[in-house]
């Protein structure tokens, strides 16, 4: 049953043009000044949903972004600053990409976070899907395989740390301890310090929901993201997840252990809020279509995305598309308590929705958008007596 709400906020500063007749992506270039607005933007969407109920901010890890879109590049640090601005919203890490990152340095990281906060960090792991990031900071890319190895690796060893008072690592990328001489002993064992005094709760991203993915995830307990909103329902990630945790032993009800994303625009009418939020789509099928995470896009409409204008011509799904199909859902709010409601019905597992604006949406508008949905769709969904402060 849906009890929580969330949003997540990847890290784009306001943009000064968007939509596909706007400045293609591998133009954009701005000021170092204005890239720095993404930390006011976070803590102004921090205090907003802090003073309106919800659970979670989740943001995400990105590095070398001059083009203004994912502009966090270290969860942690920010998460302290605006748990330190905020009396109880929880700071979601989504994700910290582990291939980036030496293991015990992340985990070191988490923990002092994780205390410094009194638990309000929540951790998160991914693989990371930017070349340009993962191969610059060290890991790789490119071979997918060895980005899988190195990532299931690293992930067993900030479990090891974060969950043993002393452990030993020894694998095909790490060698924790290195057999070496200290004080007079041979090092066998290392200790985290600190480890985390709360109990760790990790939630990852399900993109591809291959076996070998989702059996690790359940392996470990980690819990899962995915976008989509309902078009999920009939196949894909929410039914895969289920499934590997029926082969480890655990029925339970589809979207147990999920969450789910939405994006959402809400106007008085249908028709308004697609057109108010048609510019926010197209710059985000700009962003993320070259990545991979518009499945079905031909060589050629990938092409249309990088260029100015034509995507009619170039068949590339429309934000009507993308509301019919019920990945987004742009209307009033009664017709997104519906959409809830019926996301809630099909998969009865589900606790936290992520409710998210689109790439480019403006500091404003998001901060519009989650004031009207806090005061006219969470009522319906939360116990009864609950307030929203």
């Amino acid at each position: 049953m849906i009890t929580r709400f969330a949003s997540l906020y990847a890290g784009h500063v306001d943009l000064d043009d968007m939509g596909q007749d706007a400045t293609p992506v591998n133009e954009r270039r701005y000021s170092n000044a204005h890239l720095a607005t993404v930390f006011s933007k976070a803590e102004a969407m921090a205090r907003c949903m802090d003073r309106n109920g919800y659970d979670t901010l989740w943001m995400a890890e990105h590095h070398f972004q001059h083009e203004g879109y994912e502009c966090i590049p270290n969860l942690l640090m920010l998460g302290v600053h605006l748990t330190h601005l905020t009396e109880r919203l929880k700071i979601g890490c989504g994700f910290n990409i582990a291939p980036m990152w030496h293991p015990l340095r992340l985990a070191e990281d988490f923990a002092t976070a994780d205390i410094l906060t009194d638990g309000r960090i929540v951790f998160g792991l991914g693989r990371g899907y930017h070349t340009r990031e993962v191969e610059s900071l060290g890991g790789p890319m490119l071979d997918q395989e060895e980005n899988r190895d190195l990532f299931e690796e690293q992930t067993e060893i900030i479990f090891k740390a974060f969950t043993n008072e002393s452990f030993s690592h020894h694998g095909k990328h790490y060698d924790l301890p290195p057999r070496v001489p200290y004080r007079g002993y041979e090092l066998e064992e290392l200790t985290l310090v600190p480890r985390p005094t709360h109990p760790v709760e990790c939630w990852q991203p399900i993109v591809s929901a291959s076996e070998r993915g989702l059996d690790f995830m359940v392996k470990h307990g980690i819990k899962g993201v995915v976008g989509g909103g309902s078009a999920l329902m009939s196949e894909g990630p929410m039914v895969a997840y289920r499934d590997a945790l029926a082969r480890a032993g655990t029925e339970s009800e589809l979207g147990a252990g999920l969450a789910v994303g939405v994006n959402f625009h809400l106007a008085d009418t249908k028709e308004q809020a697609i057109a108010e939020a048609t510019p926010f789509y197209e710059e985000h099928i700009k962003m993320f279509a070259p990545l991979g995470f518009f499945r079905g896009l031909s060589d050629a409409q990938l092409d249309a995305v990088d260029e100015r204008g034509g995507w009619s011509e170039a068949g590339i799904p429309t934000l009507v598309e993308a509301c019919e199909s019920r990945s987004w859902y742009c209307g009033p709010p009664q017709g997104f308590i519906e959409y809830l409601h019926e996301l809630d019905d099909a998969a009865p597992g589900i606790e936290m929705v992520n409710v998210q604006a689109s790439m480019g949406t403006p500091q404003q508008v998001i901060l519009e958008q989650l004031e009207w949905f806090a005061s006219a769709v969470m009522p319906e969904f939360q116990p009864a007596g609950a307030m929203i402060r």
